[in-house]
């Protein structure tokens, strides 16, 4: 199965030059971490359980994701990425594993872990093998470029969250830690996730500070309340709440935040604005 980029030319840059030199911008703007990590020679990131950053376009986003790479990076990368996002389009399964062939990015393809996958898909109760959620999804794919512009010798494991659910959340955390033990296999979740949507400046910073906090304190249900009961137009907490349970069984669930802006901070169009952040659990 080879999954064609849905949104290069958009998102990101199409053009192999202009997408290493937007990259390269995101780490040393003044948003960015503000310089371009080295990939560290050991194989394997023995600290880093998950990590959370944005996807929107890189123009808005890029810069916020910086911080989380920029740790990422230094610290070596593992055997597979286990990227998860959320379903923006509504098509497909409730939880789907994009479970065999590759992705194809303009900077060339990235093979997924079928393995890893199938064992995954194989441990859960939500989790199934399902190309079509990931046709016209980003959420997994904007973090590719990311990846593969500091290396080629990586797999992954993309998943599209429709059910975000803690039901859902613990079983494919579960899930995961169990088929990652089983074969081996060092892995990272990459948590995609946007935070609160087209409010104003001043709400977006409040419920963007009242999900991290549920966040730093390991409150996985606390996270789903706040979301709920505060209407926080967050996409992807279901995700995020995936990060923090497996961090936890992964004995590595300190979540250490790194950076939060607006999409305002770019187009200083404060009225309506979307939230990102970015942070890691080691």
């Amino acid at each position: 199965m080879i999954r064609e980029a849905t949104v290069a030319g958009t998102f990101y840059e199409s053009n192999v030059k202009y997408l290493r030199e937007s990259i390269e911008d995101c780490f040393n703007h003044k948003l960015g971490v503000g310089k371009i990590p080295k990939l560290s020679l050991i194989k394997k990131s023995e600290e880093i359980s998950a990590i959370m950053v944005p996807h929107a376009g890189f123009v808005y986003s890029g810069p916020v994701a910086s911080h989380a790479y920029y740790h990422l990076v230094e610290g070596g990368f593992p055997d597979t990425f286990v990227i998860i996002g959320p379903n923006h389009t509504g098509l497909g399964s409730r939880v789907s594993v994009f479970n065999e062939g590759k992705w194809v990015i303009p900077l060339g393809n990235v093979e997924v872990d079928d393995e890893l996958a199938n064992n995954i898909i194989a441990k859960s109760d939500f989790a199934e093998s399902d190309f079509f959620a990931h046709k016209e999804e980003h959420s997994c794919e904007v973090q590719l470029p990311f990846l593969k512009y500091f290396s080629n010798d990586f797999k992954i494991v993309p998943i599209c969250m429709m059910d975000q659910s803690p039901q859902a959340a613990y079983d494919l955390a579960n899930s995961i830690y169990e088929a990652k033990e089983d074969l081996g296999r060092n892995i990272v979740i990459i948590d995609s996730t946007d935070l609160s949507h087209f409010k104003s400046q001043e709400i977006t910073t409040e419920h963007d500070k009242l999900v991290f906090n549920e966040i730093c304190s390991g409150n996985t249900e606390g996270l789903f309340e706040v979301v709920k009961n505060h209407q926080i137009t967050m996409c992807g907490f279901g995700p995020t709440m995936v990060a923090m349970e497996f961090s936890k069984k992964d004995s590595k669930n300190n979540f250490k935040f790194l950076k939060h802006s607006t999409s305002g901070d770019i187009t200083l169009d404060y009225a309506s604005v979307v939230g990102y952040g970015s942070g890691i659990w080691k």
